[in-house]
């Protein structure tokens, strides 16, 4: 899938820490023993317990190789109390510390022991799929068509029928990534299903948004309209923003979302939002050299008569906050539209837009100076209610990454919303 860029390009402020920096808008221990056991730090026995002749004190039990004690037991590869048990080789729980035993800063670690001290945050899994609770899965790759049980049977043939189906009853079964329960679950050529010791977490749904690049400087995304891109301050609630810090945080709580620009809440299509504040600075600086194509498909109200033209104009803002086109030169901010027209009916046409430059409801405005309103913008002089939403969808974006110099161009589909009420 493609990338798009809205209209509203324009800067704009974010709730909460959603600071856009001037946002546009528009996450050994084995136990070897010489007779015995032993383990450096581990038991030790020399012979283990052994008398030549029997016990003998000196102040207290002694035998060569057997036990001593001098205000404690010893022995010679044996066991040692002064305050605590200490042998050759024994045991010391003065720290209990030793060449392959427990050693660590809240790790356990040793030579040829368990080592913890590389523990590094796995990358966030994507919404909707599946995050083991604990680890052990094990792994199988689906060679021929069929259901998700009969598989299960054949692969785990070494545990009972019920069993089986009580591992897939208690989640404990992924097929690429997404956690299912169902004994008739399709299985297609190439899907891995994974099957876990513990109960598989699912992640999350995003909710009016989903994820079509994500890289250590930027996430792409497709926003679905009626969603807020940010929030604003007389605003609480979902937004795409507060879900993809939620998204990077799954890996690294320490890491945050930064805003670049934005769509309209009834705006659907393409935006990006940068992992840092630097990237995001660098996009927002040079945005005009950086983003190479913005197209969007606007459904707007009568006839086009034009199969294509250019608006210019100087827009600026009401005090109701409504934009709009000064018809004084130099009277605002300078911005240019351009428009083809890919369909057209008596009533409605479909519009592929390019932008020159990105001010806010900047498409919204230049669609009303022509008599073609935008669908569903009643702000901007539109009386068709046909979609039931607005009738702009940002369809293309393609910008240089400002890290590693690459292009990158993501693209959607046209709604079918849009095609379908041109067949009314």
């Amino acid at each position: 899938m493609s990338q798009k860029y809205n209209e509203s390009n324009g800067r704009t402020g974010q709730k909460n820490g959603e600071r856009t920096g001037g946002g546009r808008s528009d996450g050994t221990e084995g136990r070897p023993g010489t007779g015995g056991r032993q383990g450096a730090g581990s038991r030790q026995g020399a012979g283990s317990r052994q008398g030549a002749g029997g016990r003998q004190s000196a102040g207290g039990r002694q035998s060569a190789g057997g036990r001593q004690s001098a205000g404690g037991r010893q022995s010679a590869g044996g066991r040692q109390d002064a305050g605590g048990r200490q042998g050759a080789g024994g045991r010391a729980a003065a720290d209990r510390q030793g060449a392959g035993s427990r050693q660590g800063t809240g790790s356990r670690q040793g030579t040829g022991g368990r080592a913890a001290a590389d523990r590094r945050p796995a990358p966030a899994a994507r919404a909707g799929q599946a995050s083991p609770a604990g680890g052990g899965a094990r792994s199988f790759t689906v060679q021929e068509p069929g259901e998700l049980l009969p598989f299960l049977f054949a692969k785990l043939s070494g545990q009972g029928r019920n069993a089986v189906k009580s591992i897939l009853a208690r989640g404990q079964v992924s097929v690429d990534g997404a956690s299912v329960t169902a004994y008739n679950h399709p299985l297609r050529p190439g899907a891995v299903v994974a099957v876990s010791r513990e109960r598989i977490e699912e992640v999350p749904q995003l909710i009016g948004l989903s994820i079509i690049h994500e890289d250590d400087d930027l996430i792409v995304v497709s926003k679905e309209a009626g969603l807020l891109s940010i929030a604003s301050p007389q605003e609480n609630e979902l937004t795409a923003y507060r879900q993809l810090t939620d998204h990077v945080r799954r890996s690294d709580p320490r890491s945050r979302i930064f805003v670049v620009h934005r769509l309209d809440r009834d705006t659907s299509g393409v935006m990006m939002f940068a992992k840092s504040e630097a990237v995001q600075q660098s996009l927002q600086n040079n945005w005009q050299e950086a983003v190479t194509e913005r197209v969007y498909v606007a459904l707007v109200e009568g006839r086009v008569s034009k199969l294509e033209g250019t608006i210019s104009s100087w827009l600026k803002e009401s005090k109701t906050l409504k934009m709009y086109s000064s018809p004084y030169p130099n009277d605002g901010q300078h911005a240019v539209t351009h428009y083809k027209t890919l369909e057209t009916r008596p009533q409605l046409s479909l519009l592929e837009i390019r932008l020159e430059t990105g001010r806010k409801n900047q498409i919204r405005v230049h669609m009303q100076d022509i008599g073609h309103p935008v669908v569903g913008d009643k702000k901007y002089g539109s009386k068709s209610k046909v979609l039931g939403r607005l009738g702009l969808h940002a369809r293309v974006l393609a910008f240089v990454h400002p890290t590693t110099g690459q292009q990158l161009r993501f693209e959607t589909d046209i709604p079918k919303t849009f095609v379908n009420a041109l067949k009314i």
